[in-house]
């Protein structure tokens, strides 16, 4: 298995090359190397990095460095096939008899995709590359933008790495052809008269080359999380109460070590859950004199930084106040642009509900008011 990350990203922009940047949390490069070494008969792994790239690489493959499968890396070449070579080169001794060749840009290789490959060259193939059907219609333009011609579509594919080849037969047609400058290898066995076999290829396999592509890839890596909160707090004399951070004159006031604002308390846990980071209690004692009077915004904040710190977002949270009196209704607007300021979210993504009990049960009687909240968050 050669993995080539010689390349300096430069269609990227920034100052790291695009595989040792970070992606959900992990380098690229690591979630790259990952597939094969789940693979079971992927043996050996040649990295190719960069001649200046040794201190970028031991900070990107922390979480491989250690395995003996993975090998010293080498240098590569001013191009992408001398790279190639020098990855194929290094492992001339190994035994091999398949290997694969893969962009250290592509992090979602399948496991599926490995055994389609592997399967092709046990059936007797010699070259095997992943590919997907195009489906877009496709004009050829002039220098200035302005369209020559349609381009029919029919037995046009789009290729993908990894590829898949008989280890000599790919050796001996890369030193063949030092001098081209062939875009993949695939095309280096089309110019030895190498019969190339398509498989399947796996649309969300892409290759990481412009800023958008890694926000895609950021997104297509967080995982819709759900988390739900309720809190309850008692009614006793004062002037007034604090609800989704929004005080609100009242002939009674709500009991609590905070300012008992019951909707942010039951928002804040709902946060929490979704993260799996326990609940308000456990970040903010209410034994705790500290707390004393505090303003609930800040146990809110507090878990929509966690959230950040996790390095996902939230996408919506809903609230649901439940009582007698005072009317919500007239407050509702302010509450939700409170609850996004607190949370920097758009008061799109904030929705705020009231309902009563139908004069049944504690809130009923206006002996105290409830709150119930749903979080979703992508992590």
């Amino acid at each position: 298995m050669v993995v080539v990350a010689a390349g300096s990203g430069s269609r990227m922009g920034g100052s790291v090359p695009k595989q040792y940047c970070l992606l959900g949390g992990r380098s690229v490069l690591d979630r790259a190397v990952e597939c094969f070494l789940n693979h079971s008969r992927v043996g050996f792994i040649q990295p190719v990095i960069g001649p200046d790239a040794a201190s970028l690489y031991a900070s990107a493959s922390a979480g491989f460095i250690n395995n003996d499968r993975v090998m010293v890396p080498v240098s590569g070449g001013d191009t992408r096939q001398a790279s190639v070579l020098a990855g194929l080169e290094a492992l001339a001794g190994c035994g091999a008899r398949y290997v694969l060749i893969s962009d250290a840009a592509r992090p979602f290789v399948t496991q599926g995709q490995i055994d389609r490959l592997l399967a092709a060259l046990d059936a007797g193939e010699q070259a095997v590359i992943p590919a997907i059907a195009v489906v877009d219609t496709l004009k050829k333009a002039d220098a200035d933008g302005i369209v020559e011609t349609t381009v029919s579509r029919d037995s046009l594919f789009r290729v993908q790495t990894p590829q898949a080849f008989l280890f000599d037969v790919i050796l001996s047609t890369h030193r063949d052809h030092t001098g081209d400058d062939l875009t993949d290898d695939a095309a280096v066995a089309e110019a030895a008269g190498i019969r190339v076999k398509l498989v399947e290829g796996n649309p969300a396999n892409v290759k990481l080359t412009l800023p958008e592509d890694m926000r895609m890839a950021e997104s297509a890596l967080q995982t819709p999380r759900t988390g739900t909160g309720f809190d309850v707090h008692r009614l006793e004399p004062g002037d007034g109460v604090m609800l989704c951070g929004v005080f609100i004159d009242h002939d009674r006031q709500l009991a609590g070590h905070s300012d008992a604002d019951v909707g942010l308390h039951a928002l804040t846990d709902a946060i929490l859950g979704a993260i799996g980071d326990g609940d308000i209690g456990d970040h903010f004692p209410p034994g705790n004199p500290a707390w004393k009077g505090a303003s609930s915004d800040r146990f809110l904040a507090h878990a929509g930084m966690l959230v950040t710190d996790k390095g996902g977002r939230i996408t919506h949270v809903d609230v649901t106040l439940i009582c007698e009196r005072p009317k919500i209704g007239p407050f509702k607007e302010r509450m939700k642009q409170r609850v996004a300021d607190i949370l920097g979210i758009g008061t799109d993504r904030v929705s705020v509900k009231a309902t009563t009990t139908e004069k049944l049960g504690f809130t009923g009687r206006n002996e105290g008011i409830a709150a119930q909240a749903v979080a979703t968050v992508l992590l």
